[in-house]
C-alpha cells in the first residue's frame, strides 16, 4: 500500500467511523459502553484514523497539482477563511446542536449571531474549508484530505437534523423553519434579521485571532497578512 493509498483509507475510515457513530451506531454503542465509555471509543478511533490520515499526509510528497488557483482567487479566499473561522469559533458558544444537557434549549429560543446565518456554522465552517482548498490547490493528498472533510461536515449537517428531529420533535422543527443551513439563506427569505445575523464580539475577535494565527502560519505570502511576513 502506497502513502497515497493509505491516505485514502485512513481519511475514508475517519469519515465513515465519525458518521456511524455519531448516528446510526451511537445509541447501541451508548446502551453497551455506557456514555463514558462510548465517549472513550469515539475519542480513540477518532485518534488512530486522524493520526492515520496526518502520516499518510506526511509520508506523500506533494505532486504537480491538476490546477492552481490564480492569485486573485488565493486573496479572496482567504477573506472566505476569516468568515469560517468566524463561524467557527461563535459556533462553540450556546450550540443547540451539541449533546450536552441544556443546549437544546437554545433551540427555542431566537436564532442570534452565527446561528441566523446558518444552523450549522461549525459543519459550515469545515464546509468552506474543505471548498477552498479545493479550489486553490488540485493535488491528489489535497484532494483526498479536503474532499473527505467536505463529505464529513455535508452528511453529518444533515444527519445532525434527523437525528434531533428524533430527540426534540417540534422544537426542532420549528428551529429548522426559522433557520437555514446554507449561509444568510434565512435573511434572504426573510425568516432572520440583519441585526440577528451580528456574530458578537466573542465570535468576531475569537475568529480574527484563529484566522490571523493559522493564515501567518499556513499560508502568509497569499494573503492580505502578507505584509507581517517579510522574510518570505
Amino acid at each position: 500500500m502506497t502513502p497515497l493509498d493509505a491516505l485514502a483509507v485512513f481519511t475514508a475510515l475517519f469519515v465513515g467511523t465519525h458518521l456511524l457513530m455519531s448516528h446510526p451506531w451511537r445509541a447501541g454503542l451508548v446502551a453497551r459502553l455506557g456514555e463514558k465509555g462510548f465517549l472513550g471509543v469515539y475519542s480513540l478511533v477518532s485518534f488512530v484514523t486522524l493520526g492515520g490520515m496526518v502520516w499518510g499526509w506526511r509520508a506523500i510528497e506533494d505532486s504537480q497539482p491538476l490546477w492552481i488557483a490564480p492569485l486573485w482567487w488565493l486573496n479572496a479566499a482567504s477573506w472566505i477563511l476569516l468568515l469560517a473561522s468566524i463561524l467557527l469559533i461563535g459556533s462553540l458558544r450556546s450550540n443547540p446542536a451539541f449533546p450536552k444537557p441544556g443546549a437544546a434549549s437554545a433551540a427555542i429560543g431566537p436564532a442570534r449571531g452565527v446561528f441566523a446565518i446558518t444552523r450549522h456554522p461549525m459543519n459550515v465552517s469545515f464546509i468552506l474549508w474543505a471548498l477552498i482548498h479545493l479550489s486553490i490547490w488540485g493535488s491528489p493528498r489535497n484532494l483526498i484530505v479536503a474532499g473527505g472533510i467536505l463529505i464529513l461536515a455535508l452528511a453529518g449537517s444533515i444527519g445532525q437534523d434527523r437525528k434531533k428531529e428524533r430527540l426534540l420533535g417540534d422544537a426542532w422543527r420549528d428551529w429548522e423553519a426559522r433557520t437555514s443551513f446554507l449561509p444568510f439563506a434565512a435573511l434572504a427569505s426573510g425568516r432572520a434579521r440583519l441585526r440577528d445575523c451580528w456574530p458578537g464580539a466573542v465570535a468576531l475577535l475569537g475568529g480574527l485571532a484563529f484566522w490571523l494565527a493559522v493564515t501567518y502560519w499556513h499560508a502568509p505570502l497569499f494573503s492580505p497578512i502578507g505584509w507581517l511576513r517579510p522574510d518570505l
